[in-house]
C-alpha cells in the first residue's frame, strides 16, 4: 500500500502536523524530551531508521518519523525536536508544543535523562499540563549507574500519575516494556491522573473563570485550564496556532478578548504584571520538579561528574581554550587533507581508465565527434573531477568531525566561541555551524537550524560561505605551495601550512565582522540568550559514525554537486569550444572582464573560471589551466612545476596568487550551497543576499590588497 498523506485535525495544517500515515487506525506516538537524552536513539531502535544522533543540544530540528508495529498495531513515532520547555521562546519549543496540542498524538512519550532527571521534569510537567495521553521515559539508567544515581520508578509514576518506563536505548534494555506501556495508554487499558500544579488562589480563580470559555471556543480539543493559562500570559504564538489549527466563531472570539481584558486587569489590581506571570509560572514549574526528584533520585558519590568538570577546567579555560580547540581543528583538518590526497588520485586515475574506454565506446558506436566531446570531455569529466575531489576529504572530514560531536566537545567550542559571536551581536551556536562549513558550506548551512532565532539563523547562513569547504582546500593549498612557500626552502611545507591556517583565520575574522555588519543593518537585533548544556563527555560508537557520517552528510552533499555539475559541464565544454571570429566565448568573457580583474589584482580568465565553476569550487584551477592552455576541455598538469610555469608564462605573481587566494576564500557560494540556501529559507531574497554579501565582500578585500601593493611599490 503507498503512503498517503494524513492530517491529524481541521484548519489550514503546516508540514509539522502532517503525518505519513498508511491506515486511520494507526497509532500515532510523539517523542519529547529535552536534548542529550538519547531521544534520536530510542527513535531509531523503535523505528530502523538512520536519524542523525548527534551529541549537540537541539540538532534533530524537525520532525522525523519512523513506523513500528507491535502485538499486531502499526504505531507511527514522530520525533519532536530536543526542547527543555513549551513555552514557545524557539522555533523547537513552538513544533514540539504545536504537535502535541493539535497534530493528535494518541500518545506522548516524554524521555528523560535519568544523571539529571530534576531538570527534565520541567518538560514533563509541562507536557502533562497539556495532555494526559502520556508515557514517561526515563532514559540512560546505564550511565547513572555508573554514577551511582538511582531513580526510584515507581515512586516517580505514582507522583506523576502516569506510567514511568526505566531504560537505556544504546543497550535496548527496557524498550519492550516501554512498548507495551505505550500500547496501553494508546488503546485506553491505563487510566492516567496527572499531577496537578496549581499557580495560587488569585491565579487559579481567574483560569477557573476562563476555562469555560476557551471550552467553548476551542470546543475542548485542548486542555482548557492550560490554554487559559498562556491566554492571560498574552503567548501570541499560542494564538497563532489556535486560530491555525481550530475551527472558532467571532462571537467567541470577543467574548474570550473580553475576559482575557478583566483577567489581567484583576492581576495588574493584584500587582502582577506579565514578567510577575511569568516568573510565577516558571518557578512554580521548577520547584515542583525540584521536590520531586528530591524524592525520587539518590545519588551515592556526590563527585560522580569530577572527571568531566576537571577536563572542561581545561578545554573550556581563558588559557587553553581557544589554542587547543584551533589545534584540534587544524589536526581534523591535516588529517583530511593529507588523507584525501590517495583516494583523490586513485578516484582521478579510476575516471581516467573509464574515460579511455568510453571513448574507444563512442568510436565503435561512430557517434559524431562532437557528441563525444560533449558528453565525455564535457559533462563526465566534469562529474568525475567533482567526485574524485569531493568524496575523499568529505568521507574523512564527516566521520572525524561527528567524532568529535558525539564524544561532546562541539558545545565546548561553542562555549569557548560565544563571547565572540556575541560581540558580533551573533549567536554562539553559528561557531558549529562555522566548523561544519569547513567540510562543505552546504552542510553548515543546513546545521544552521540548530539556531533558535530567525534573525541568527539568517546571518550564520550568509556568512557560512566565508569559510573555506574542502572544495577550496585544493585552489589555496596550490597556491600557496606554489608562490608563498616557495622561497622558504626547507620550510616550504611549514610556510604553505600557516599561509593555509592564515586564511581560515582571516575567514573567521571576516565572519565575525560581517555577522556584526549585517546585525547592524539589515538583520537589525541584539544576540539572543541560549541554554548552552555541556552535556557528559560519552564513548562514540565508531561504527554508527561512520554510517551517519556517510549516508547523512557525504552522499546526500555529494548527490547535490554531481546534480549542479552534469549541466555545467555542458556549458564549460559549450564555453570552449564555441568560437566567434576564431576566438572562443570563454575568451571572449574573459577579455570583457579583463580590466574589473586587473584592479582586483587578478586576469579575466581567472574571473572567468571562478563564475564557470559555480557548480563546484573544486572545478577552478582544472578550467583556468584549460583557458591558459587554449584547450576545449577539463585537464589537469602533471606536476605542481608544470602548473606554477604556466600561471608565471600567463603572467602571474605572487599578488595575483594572493588576491586569487583571498577571491577563493571571499566569494559567491556554489551552486549547491545557493539551492540549500533556498531551501532552508525559503526565499530568493535571502539567496540573492548569501550570494552578494561574500562576493561584495571578495572584491573590496583583492581591490584594497592589490592597489595597496601597487601603490606601496611591493611589486
Amino acid at each position: 500500500m503507498g503512503l498517503t498523506k494524513q492530517s491529524t485535525g481541521t484548519g489550514a495544517f503546516n508540514e509539522m502536523l502532517q503525518v505519513q500515515s498508511e491506515s486511520p487506525n494507526d497509532i500515532v506516538v510523539a517523542l519529547a524530551g529535552n536534548p542529550n537524552t538519547g531521544k534520536s536513539t530510542l527513535f531509531n531502535s523503535f523505528t530502523g531508521l538512520n536519524q542523525h544522533t548527534g551529541n549537540w543540544p537541539g540538532k534533530t530540528v524537525t520532525n522525523a518519523q519512523g513506523r513500528y508495529i507491535y502485538k499486531d498495531k502499526n504505531y507511527i513515532l514522530v520525533d519532536l525536536p530536543g526542547t527543555y520547555s513549551l513555552l514557545s521562546n524557539s522555533v523547537e519549543e513552538q513544533v514540539a508544543r504545536d504537535f502535541i496540542c493539535f497534530g493528535g498524538p494518541h500518545v506522548t512519550v516524554v524521555v528523560a535523562d535519568a544523571t539529571c532527571l530534576e531538570r527534565n521534569l520541567n518538560l514533563v510537567l509541562q507536557v502533562l499540563e497539556i495532555t494526559d495521553k502520556v508515557v514517561v521515559c526515563v532514559n540512560l539508567l546505564d550511565e547513572a549507574d555508573k554514577k551511582t544515581i538511582h531513580v526510584n520508578l515507581k515512586k516517580l509514576s505514582a507522583i506523576l500519575g502516569v506510567p514511568v518506563v526505566g531504560t537505556s536505548a544504546t543497550t535496548g534494555n527496557g524498550l519492550e516494556e516501554l512498548k507495551t506501556e505505550i500500547r496501553k495508554v494508546a488503546l485506553g487499558h491505563i487510566s492516567t491522573d496527572p499531577i496537578k500544579i496549581t499557580y495560587g488562589p488569585v491565579l487559579e480563580n481567574i483560569i477557573k473563570d476562563l476555562e469555560p470559555v476557551v471550552g467553548e471556543l476551542t470546543n475542548n480539543q485542548i486542555n482548557n485550564k492550560w490554554a487559559a493559562l498562556h491566554l492571560i500570559d498574552e503567548d501570541n504564538q499560542l494564538v497563532k496556532s489556535v486560530n491555525s489549527h481550530l475551527s472558532m466563531t467571532k462571537l467567541n472570539e470577543e467574548l474570550l478578548h473580553n475576559k482575557l481584558k478583566e483577567a489581567r486587569a484583576e492581576l495588574k489590581a493584584q500587582n502582577i504584571d506579565r514578567k510577575d506571570l511569568q516568573d510565577l509560572i516558571v518557578s512554580k514549574l521548577v520547584k515542583t520538579a525540584e521536590a520531586i526528584g528530591n524524592e525520587v533520585v539518590s545519588v551515592d558519590n556526590k563527585n560522580y561528574n569530577e572527571r568531566d568538570r576537571k577536563i572542561d577546567r581545561v578545554l573550556t579555560s581563558k588559557l587553553f581554550g581557544i589554542p587547543i580547540m584551533i589545534s584540534l581543528l587544524g589536526l581534523v583538518f591535516w588529517i583530511t587533507i593529507t588523507g584525501a590526497n590517495y583516494p583523490s588520485s586513485m578516484l582521478a586515475e579510476f575516471f581516467n581508465w573509464i574515460e579511455q574506454y568510453l571513448v574507444d565506446f563512442f568510436a565503435w558506436l561512430e557517434t559524431p565527434y562532437w557528441v563525444c566531446d560533449v558528453l565525455i570531455f564535457g559533462v563526465y569529466r566534469t562529474l568525475s573531477w567533482v567526485i574524485s575531489v569531493m568524496l575523499p576529504p568529505m568521507a574523512i572530514f564527516f566521520p572525524l568531525f561527528t567524532l568529535m560531536e558525539d564524544l561532546g566537545y562541539l558545545p565546548r567550542v561553542a562555549f569557548n566561541l560565544d563571547h565572540y559571536f556575541k560581540k558580533a551581536c551573533a549567536h554562539g551556536k553559528q561557531a558549529l555551524c562555522m566548523c561544519m562549513g569547513f567540510g562543505c558550506n552546504a552542510a553548515g548551512v543546513i546545521s544552521c537550524r540548530i539556531i533558535d532565532s530567525p534573525r541568527e539563523r539568517l546571518i550564520a547562513t550568509i556568512t557560512n560561505n566565508f569559510v573555506p569547504c574542502n572544495g577550496r582546500f585544493p585552489t589555496l593549498i596550490a597556491l600557496a605551495s606554489l608562490f608563498i612557500a616557495s622561497g622558504a626552502g626547507r620550510f616550504s611545507s611549514l610556510a604553505a601550512t600557516l599561509s593555509v591556517l592564515a586564511a581560515l583565520e582571516l575567514g573567521v575574522i571576516i565572519t565575525l565582522t560581517i555577522s556584526k555588519f549585517l546585525s547592524k543593518t539589515i538583520l537589525k537585533g541584539l544576540p539572543s540568550s541560549f541554554t548552552l548544556e555541556l552535556p557528559p563527555y560519552r564513548k562514540p560508537q565508531v561504527g554508527q559514525i561512520i554510517i551517519r557520517s556517510i549516508f547523512d552528510r557525504t552522499l546526500f552533499v555529494l548527490a547535490r554537486a554531481v546534480t549542479v555539475a552534469a549541466p555545467a559541464g555542458l556549458v564549460i565544454w559549450a564555453m570552449a569550444n564555441i568560437t566567434i571570429e576564431n576566438i572562443s566565448l570563454l575568451t571572449h568573457c574573459a577579455l570583457f572582464l579583463d580590466p574589473l580583474a586587473r584592479l582586483l589584482g587578478m586576469d579575466g580568465y581567472i574571473l572567468m573560471a571562478f563564475i564557470l565553476g559555480m557548480p563546484a569550487n573544486e572545478i577552478v584551477l582544472p578550467i583556468l589551466i584549460m583557458s591558459y592552455m587554449s584547450k576545449g576541455s577539463m585537464l589537469e598538469l602533471d606536476s605542481l612545476n608544470e602548473m606554477k610555469q604556466l600561471f608565471v608564462d600567463n603572467g602571474w605573481t605572487w599578488l595575483t596568487a594572493v588576491c586569487t587566494m583571498l577571491f577563493s576564500l571571499n566569494h559567491w557560494p556554489c551552486a549547491t550551497t545557493l539551492l540549500t540556501i533556498r531551501k532552508e529559507t525559503q526565499s530568493w531574497k535571502w539567496t540573492g543576499v548569501s550570494f552578494l554579501v561574500p562576493t561584495i565582500t571578495g572584491i573590496v578585500v583583492c581591490f584594497i590588497v592589490a592597489q595597496g601593493v601597487m601603490l606601496l611599490g611591493l611589486i
